[in-house]
This record gives structure tokens, sequence and C-alpha cells, in this order.
């Protein structure tokens, strides 16, 4: 009995430890969350250098309270990141983008996204081996190796994000924020690919299988999202759940959201690539499907989500950048992790501009109006907001290089906190000299052409200001709304509108889609909806 009370004594005070936790962990947030408010008329401070620096802060705290022995009050896990924090972060970017630019620069963004990402990795692989080897940092093989690059591929580019404007620079603000997304999806699945397959011996026949796999999982995971999101909005659309509660309707929309990202994890399929494209299609058809009321509700819900996730993600990373178990194993050679992070550091930049500048000079060539061509400084602006890591590296270094958050090996714990010093450096240093460096490259903010600032559709969901988001959003339905002379062939391919992929999707969306899905202007009339002080008629012209 004796024995029995021991162990619920401690299972109690365990328990009690674990809400001192939350509890110090909450008021973070909320503090977070005020400091933010009150630099946000600097700008130079967001949220996420703001969470990022209290961490570190609160990390130092503990770690003198309890004696050297700990710095954290939550243990890392990447379950934890990817699979609650991730999702609505991610989710909320499609769901918000504003989708004629999105979609107008969609060839351009995927070049940035996909093919600048398979470059930046193999620069940084192909660098730290040639460098590595050279330094006593312990075994590494090809898979280490590829998976650093994977790893420091991943890009952060919430600082320039709150900088710029999705108004005054359209085409920037897009390629910006569409290759963001797209390049943590494609270094998350590259990681995937990297970690499910032997690179020790490869050989044509592997590396064959390798990027097939690569392409299915990249299509796959992206049909799989579409397909989410229009079941979603075909149910809304039929059963109508607004007669009777709106709180129903709210919710399936939120767990279909959530839905989405863990099918695509249930069939090892990318998740950040699944739910992006759910919320884009979500947006589009289901949103309208809803009452006025639940409209406004999933508009904030899922941008409270997101904003909250993202503080907290950079809340932890901030404490746990000084775990002390970690820095045991470096303390004895501190200059190596040193040289190991500054490594790094200049292998992101160079794989950058690898790039950035070259696939810019690609893009352009497809393009014959000046004001759709991207400049030098806007280049630079590209090239310097992918620089900065966040907590994808992070996450993907843990699982790389960790087991069950804790590193038993020196080559590991070399990775992990060079990885930590990266994320914080690049994201405080590079993040504060964001602001200052975009006002010198951009003094006049509206220097875009008109015929690229285009106006928000009244009718769908505009996003609240927080990390990721602009401050407008638009329908798939005006991608091509505007009479542009033809040009060249290659050119009509791409931005034409008239006999080209935009129009010709139009038709496809308006004659068979929305009639199904339902969307702007194809919602029906009942007592209670959103139509209802709308009479019904054809709006899709």
């Amino acid at each position: 009995m004796s024995s029995i009370g021991s162990k619920l004594q401690m299972l109690y005070t365990s328990d009690h430890a674990s809400v001192v936790s939350m509890n110090l962990f909450v008021a973070l947030l909320c503090a977070c969350i005020v400091i933010g408010h009150l630099l946000e008329e600097t700008r130079w401070m967001n949220e996420s250098i703001t969470a990022l620096i209290i961490g570190v802060g609160t990390g130092i705290v503990i770690l003198l309270i309890s004696g050297g022995k700990s710095s954290r009050l939550l243990v890392f896990s990447e379950d934890l990141f990817f699979i609650y924090l991730l999702p609505p972060i991610i989710f909320n970017a499609g769901f918000q983008v504003k989708k004629k630019q999105f979609f107008r620069n969609f060839m351009t963004i995927m070049l940035f996204g996909a093919v600048g990402t398979l470059i930046c990795c193999a620069i940084i692989s192909i660098g730290a081996m040639q460098i590595f080897e050279k330094m006593d940092i312990g075994p590494l093989d090809i898979g280490d190796y590829l998976a650093i690059g994977a790893i420091f591929a991943a890009t952060d580019s919430v600082c320039t994000l709150q900088v710029l404007s999705q108004d005054d620079t359209p085409l920037l603000y897009s390629l910006v924020f569409g290759e963001g997304v797209v390049n943590d999806a494609t270094s998350v699945v590259l990681f995937n690919a990297i970690q499910s397959f032997d690179l020790t011996n490869i050989n044509a026949v592997i590396a064959w299988e390798f990027v097939r796999n690569f392409l299915y999982l990249f299509l796959t995971s992206t049909m799989l999202g579409v397909l989410t999101g229009l079941v979603s909005a075909y149910i809304i659309k039929k059963l109508y759940f607004g007669r009777h509660s709106t709180d129903r309707e709210v919710a399936l929309m939120i767990l279909m959201a959530y839905l989405s990202y863990m099918l695509a994890e249930l069939f090892y399929l990318s998740g950040i690539l699944t739910v992006f494209f759910c919320g884009i299609v979500m947006s589009h058809y289901t949103w309208h499907n809803v009452t006025e009321s639940s409209r406004v509700t999933t508009k904030h819900a899922f941008a409270t989500l997101s904003f909250v996730a993202e503080i907290f993600i950079f809340l932890y990373v901030g404490m746990d950048a000084l775990d002390i178990e970690k820095w045991r194993f470096v303390s004895d050679s501190p200059g190596t992790s040193v040289a190991v992070s500054s490594i790094l550091l200049c292998l992101v930049m160079v794989g950058r501009a690898a790039f950035v500048f070259p696939l810019s000079f690609v893009s352009n060539l497809s393009k014959k109006s000046p004001n759709e061509k991207i400049g030098f400084r806007q280049q630079f602006i590209i090239w310097w907001a992918g620089l900065m890591r966040g907590a994808v590296s992070m996450a993907l270094a843990y699982n790389k290089f960790t087991s069950a958050g804790h590193t038993n090996l020196r080559a590991n714990a070399i990775m992990i906190t060079s990885t930590i010093t990266v994320v914080l450096f690049s994201t405080v240093v590079f993040g504060l000299m964001t602001k200052p460096l975009i006002s010198i490259l951009l003094p006049h903010p509206k220097y875009q052409s008109r015929s690229l600032s285009f106006s928000s559709d009244p009718a769908t969901p505009k996003s609240v200001t927080v990390p990721l988001l602009g401050e407008g959003q638009d329908s798939l339905d005006d991608l091509g709304g505007r009479d542009i002379p033809r040009p060249s062939s290659l050119r009509a391919l791409l931005t034409t509108p008239t006999h080209t992929v935009h129009y010709y999707w139009r038709k496809f969306d308006n004659g068979f889609m929305r009639p199904m899905f339902g969307g702007r202007g194809f919602v029906p009339f009942v007592p209670g909806s959103p139509t209802e002080r709308n009479p019904p008629q054809n709006q899709w012209h």
C-alpha cells in the first residue's frame, strides 16, 4: 500500500508540474501578444521575433533557477509541431491567399518553390559534404548530408511578408508568399523521400525511384487537398446546416480542414500541400455556402488559430535553444559548432542566390511588359526573404538528429545546436534588418502598374493582419476579367485571359463546378441562407 501511495504522490506531483508549466507557457503567449501589439507601430519587430526573444529570456531564467539542469517548460515533439501546430498555419495561408495573384504567377511560384528548393538543397548538401568531411564533427553518411540540404532549404519568410503589402506590391508579395508555402511543402516531401530511401549505395535505378516518389507525393497530396475541399463544399451545399445551426457548419468546416491534413499523414503524403490546397478550394466554394455569420466566424477562427500556433512555435524554439543537454556535447569544442553554423549560413545564402537570380531571368523571358518582369531590386528582396529559417527547419532537424527529443551522439548534437543557431541568428538579425532594407529598395511602394493591382472581392474572406497574411482576398472567378491585347503565344499561355488556361477554367468553373459545389452566385435560396437578403440570380458573368 505504501508503494502505491508513493506512486500516486509522484503522479500527482508530475501532473501539478505540467499544470504549472502550461500556466507559465500560456502567460508567456499572452505577453508575446501584448508586446507585439505595443511594437506594432515600428514594425521593426514582429510577433515572431518577440516570441523568440521572450523564449530565450525565459530559457535563461529557468536555466538559472534549475541550477543549469533544464531550460524548458515543455519537451519538444515533432508530432506536436506537425500534427497540431503546423496545419492551422498552412490552411489559413491557403484560405486567405489572394488567389488571382497566386495563380497568375503560379508558374513562377512553382519555379522558385519547387525547382529552386531542389537546387538549394543540392548546393547545401554538396557544400556540407565537401566541407564537413574535412572537419572532425563525427560520422555522417550521404543520407545525412541530403537531409541537411532539405532541412536548411526550408525557408521562413514571415518577417518579409509583414513588411510587404498585398495591395501596394501584389506581384512581389504573391511571389514571396507563394514560394514560402511551396518551399515548405517541397522541403518536407524531399526530407521524407530521403528518409524512406537507402541512399548509401545510390545508382540510376534508386535515383529514378527517388524522383518518381517525389513527384507522386507532390501530385497526390495536391489532389487530396482539392478533393477534400470539394467534398466539404458539396456536403454543406446539399445539406445546408445553417437552416438549424450555424455551429454545425462552422464545426464541419474546421474539422474537414483538419481531416485533409490527417488523411495526407495517414497515406504518407505531404500534409502541408494537402491542407494548403484544401484551404484554397474551401475559400472558393465552401465559404460561400455557409451563412453570413458563419463566414465571419470561420474567417476569424482560422486566422486566430494560425496566429496563436505561430507564436507558440517561436516561443518554444527560443526556450529550447538553451537546452543544456545538447550544448553539453559541444562544450569541449565550441569553435566547431560556431564554424558549422557559419558554414551552413553561408551555404544557405549561396544556395538561395543560385536559383533566385537565374530563375527570375527565365521567368522574365516569358513576359513582355516591363511591369510584369521581376526587377533586380525585387529579386534581391525575394532572395533576402528566403534567408530566414524557422520552425520547419527545427522540426526536421529534431526528426533526423534526435530520438524522443534527446541527443546521444556528438555529430547529431552539433547539427541540432547549429540548426538552433542558424534559426535564431537568421530570424532575429535578418528579421530586424528587413524593414529598413525594404524601405531602401522600395522607397515608393506603389511602383507597380495598375494592371497588377487588382481590387479585392468583397464577397470573399478578407484576412486579418497576422503573420503569413495580407489584407485582401479575392476569388478565382476573376482571374482573367480584364481585356488585355493578345501578345505572343508563350506569354498568352501564361497570362492572357482570352483563350488561355484562365479563360477555360472560368468557363469550366461556371458551367460545371459551381452548380455542383456552390460558390459565389450559386448558393441555393433557403430562408436564413447567405442569399436571403439578395434574391437568387446569376452572378457568374
